[in-house]
């Protein structure tokens, strides 16, 4: 099985969030951490993943917020080859969190080009950090699957995102459907505002 390579947002993600309850719980999952969480260069976070990917012979990315365009930015990049399959969950709007946290940020452009891995994105109904139109939006760029999750915020501690069961189940159907391993779940369309959809 693949390591999973957890990546967190701007400010990185505080003890009690979701991704550190991950990196805890499930095996072989590791946060790749940052020098500066909170000041983001683009750049140095990429030379970080790919520090990560490089010790590995692929992985999965868990990714929230900014670092759901963290991994976005890698459409392009030789090391996008090892990524085997990411589950994105409430990614942000580059333009919204820049204006949200002025003179923060160095990421470049909005990350819109079509990813050369398997997504699933997990979004919000009401996420502070990126409107409806604009989750659709990006997913239909990067050509990921979409399941939302009703009016959660931003799936972070502040909205009661703790130890997120729904989340290992998730990924666990990504992943699943990839490697072949065990009953095989097939991402079925679903409508905005519904819930995943599985076959067997």
């Amino acid at each position: 099985m693949y390591p999973t390579l957890i990546l967190p947002g701007l400010n990185g993600s505080p003890e009690g969030h979701w991704q550190r309850h991950w990196a805890r719980e499930r095996p072989g999952a590791f946060v790749v951490e940052q020098e500066d969480w909170s000041c983001p260069v683009l750049e140095d976070w990429q030379a970080e993943l790919d520090r990560a990917l490089s010790k590995t012979e692929g992985a999965f990315l868990v990714a929230h917020s900014l670092g759901c365009l963290l991994a976005a930015s890698y459409a392009d990049r030789p090391a996008a080859e090892k990524i085997r399959g990411a589950l994105l969950v409430a990614p942000c709007s580059l333009s919204v969190t820049l204006r949200l946290h002025p003179c923060m940020i160095e990421f470049g452009e909005e990350p819109l080009g079509r990813l050369p891995f398997p997504s699933l994105v997990v979004g919000s109904l009401n996420d502070p950090y990126m409107s409806v139109a604009d989750l659709e939006h990006h997913v239909r760029n990067w050509g990921s699957e979409l399941t939302t999750i009703g009016f959660a915020g931003h799936i972070n501690v502040a909205s009661g995102f703790g130890r997120w069961e729904e989340g290992y189940a998730l990924f666990d159907v990504l992943s699943g459907s990839l490697s072949g391993a065990g009953p095989t779940a097939v991402l079925a369309p679903r409508p905005l505002g519904g819930t995943m959809q599985t076959s067997t």
